[in-house]
């Protein structure tokens, strides 16, 4: 992974800095989603990292003010399921590939050449 920065905020989304990254990590809230949401307010979807389950929600969020009126826009909501189901599909194939590893083989020192090594224990010892 490259990771860079740390960056401050304004600049880092006022001059368009943002365009030549794949993903934006804030430490705080409203480091990040603030000037996020300026840009993307209708495509954007907020990610919550760290998690056992899958999070996302539209960068919209509630729009209690706009709510009944048929005025807002899915396009965001949309986006954020979307991100959810391909967040979960990459965990799946993670865990799936992590699931059975090749056991650790090792050769034990000062042992005679002649000693085989037990693979069918199921120890790491």
């Amino acid at each position: 992974i490259e990771a860079f920065g740390p960056y401050a905020a304004d600049g880092f989304f006022g001059n368009g800095l943002f365009s030549r990254f794949d993903g934006v990590l804030a430490m705080y809230h409203d480091q990040g989603l603030a000037p996020f949401k300026t840009i993307a307010m209708d495509r954007g979807v907020n990610l919550t990292a760290g998690l056992p389950y899958v999070r996302t929600s539209p960068d919209h969020g509630t729009a209690y003010d706009i709510a009944g009126r048929g005025t807002a826009s899915p396009e965001s909501m949309r986006e954020a399921i979307y991100r959810a189901i391909d967040t979960y599909r990459c965990r799946a194939s993670y865990d799936e590939a992590h699931a059975n590893p090749l056991r650790k083989q090792y050769v034990e020192k000062n042992k005679k050449d002649n000693v085989v090594l037990d693979l069918t224990r199921t120890d790491d010892k």
